[in-house]
């Protein structure tokens, strides 16, 4: 591993225009399951996928949406960044980062500091009204989850988070395109490029890619130019040390 933490420090100091994209393997060591993962709600099924995050169920009846949303919330509370979200928030801090792309909902990057943050599948932070519009903070939102069983607002709608659901566009698409094209270092951590369109980034990548993820990545390995099957945070960690003691 020694070699591949050297390389990624190495080409770490040698770009400018670092561009992330995250998938939910970042935050599994923050304590949130990996939906598809061991623990996650595809496999245990203790919520049904398509009931709990299909638009046109939600629109029908919106209460599995919400029974996970408790759930989710709770645990929210509970978790914070791991250290891979600090160290990118750090790098940015640093001009090196220009942006992350996430995948995940949980808004740990925001929490760890870093600002270039675009959500694909939107988050928690804000949830609007579908009838009348009416904007709900996190704070709001959280408190009427708890208290109603579908969280509705005074004009009689039904409140969604601002997250996409199956049979919605994901969010500011072009905008991640344009930073995956831009880039000249571009990391892909805890993602295995099964859900699209994030999954087609990487081939906008003009710049160098590195891979750090435990298991399969649906990428063609000619793209890659490092490939870490490794823990992010026990990888970041050996790399973050090695840029600290060669910069002195």
């Amino acid at each position: 591993m020694q070699d591949k933490v050297e390389e990624c420090a190495r080409l770490i100091k040698k770009s400018g225009f670092i561009v992330v994209l995250t998938g939910a393997g970042i935050s599994t060591n923050a304590g949130i399951p990996d939906f598809r993962g061991p623990e996650g709600i595809y496999t245990t099924r203790k919520y049904d996928p398509q009931k709990t995050f299909d638009i046109n169920y939600f629109l029908y009846d919106a209460k599995p949406f919400f029974d996970f949303a408790r759930d989710f919330v709770k645990n929210l509370k509970k978790i914070n960044p791991t250290f891979t979200h600090y160290f990118l928030a750090e790098l940015e801090k640093q001009g090196k980062v220009q942006g992350i792309i996430t995948q995940n909902i949980d808004a740990l990057h925001q929490k760890a500091g870093s600002k270039k943050v675009i959500e694909l599948h939107g988050s928690f932070w804000k949830s609007y009204c579908l009838k009348c519009g009416k904007e709900f903070s996190y704070e709001q939102m959280q408190k009427k989850i708890f208290k109603e069983e579908v969280p509705k607002c005074i004009c009689g709608g039904t409140i969604k988070p601002d997250i996409v659901f199956f049979g919605e566009k994901v969010k500011l698409l072009d905008k991640a395109q344009k930073l995956a094209y831009e880039s000249d270092l571009f990391f892909i951590i805890g993602s295995s490029l099964a859900v699209y369109p994030a999954a087609i980034l990487p081939e906008l990548v003009n710049g160098k890619i590195i891979v750090v993820n435990r298991g399969e990545v649906n990428i063609s390995s000619g793209k890659v130019n490092l490939f870490c099957n490794e823990n992010a945070d026990d990888f970041f960690k050996e790399v973050s040390k090695f840029l600290m003691s060669s910069s002195h």
